[in-house]
């Protein structure tokens, strides 16, 4: 079996931007997409805050370019998933379904995953109505009413930013208490512009085809059900770093993100690197992950140089 220089597990922006500086710094990169081709930008219809873009572009569009630019310096990409990885002594190995692979050095950019409500609607009206991140998307829901499901500091951090742009912020909550931090709850508490609905959730998300309009609200203490008009609704019930397939293999944080050493990529396991959302559970941006992708090609490529 042929050792490769440089496997990099995940595709994405961290992903792709890794490929792309490794290829050009000859080290042969071999990518494994993972299950989700180009990762969580593929669900995403617009992105509009990504340098480069005036117009702004498709998710899935901007995945393809990014995914033509690595290849065309000569990273092979493989839609495979990887399974299982073995760190413990060089060449690495990781392993496919159905086949093994050595490396000199690894590069994981996993991504995460947000949970979401898994109800009826909210498949088909995903980027049309229906997101996970508000920094992202707030922009376009001026002047709209909009939804919020979760209570913990996230859901409040994010439904504060949105009363910028939305006419009106209705948190949905299942339980009578927020889960979040004082100062946040009194912050959200005394926004005009916000509303919560206490021992509720969200049972289907309503649409006209094209977008969302509204969704169906549960009552779990009166076990009534109404239904509310929005233009959209925010799913921040939490996000899954995908390293399940990691534990044991090098350090996670409490919240299973892979820890590095500050100011670089580098992991618990010399000749191992993180970039992206997997190793980031404050930012999450298309930008940042690329950013990380950058340096975590530098990192390998200096790394791989003096050993």
């Amino acid at each position: 079996m042929a050792t490769q220089k440089l496997i990099i597990i995940g595709s994405g922006p961290a992903g792709y931007t890794a490929a792309i500086y490794a290829a050009r710094a000859e080290l042969q990169p071999l990518m494994f997409t993972g299950p989700e081709v180009g990762g969580q930008l593929t669900t995403t219809t617009e992105v509009e805050n990504y340098p480069g873009f005036p117009e702004g572009i498709q998710g899935p569009a901007m995945m393809q370019l990014l995914r033509k630019q690595a290849e065309r310096f000569g990273t092979q990409i493989v839609e495979k998933n990887i399974k299982e990885v073995d760190f413990s002594s060089r060449p690495f190995v990781v392993k496919t379904d159905s086949d093994e692979y050595q490396a000199e050095a690894v590069i994981i950019t996993t991504g995460a995953t947000a949970t979401w409500l898994n109800v009826p609607g909210e498949k088909e009206y995903k980027g049309r109505g229906v997101s996970a991140c508000a920094t992202c998307d707030g922009f376009f829901f001026r002047g709209k009413d909009i939804l919020i499901v979760g209570g913990g500091d996230t859901a409040m951090e994010e439904a504060d930013f949105l009363t910028k742009f939305a006419s009106k912020v209705t948190i949905v909550h299942r339980r009578d208490e927020l889960r979040a931090s004082q100062i946040m709850q009194d912050r959200v508490q005394n926004n005009p512009k916000i509303e919560i609905l206490w021992n509720s959730e969200v049972q289907e998300l309503l649409g006209d085809g094209q977008r969302m309009t509204g969704a169906k609200i549960f009552n779990n203490q009166t076990n009534a059900t109404s239904e509310v008009a929005a233009g959209g609704i925010f799913v921040a019930i939490g996000r899954k770093p995908n390293t399940e397939f990691l534990k044991g293999h090098v350090e996670l944080d409490a919240k299973g993100y892979i820890t590095v050493k500050p100011g670089s990529t580098y992991t618990s396991i010399e000749g191992v690197f993180a970039a992206g959302d997997v190793a980031d559970p404050h930012y999450r941006q298309a930008i940042v992950a690329a950013g990380t992708g950058c340096m975590a090609a530098l990192d390998a490529e200096k790394w791989l140089a003096n050993n």
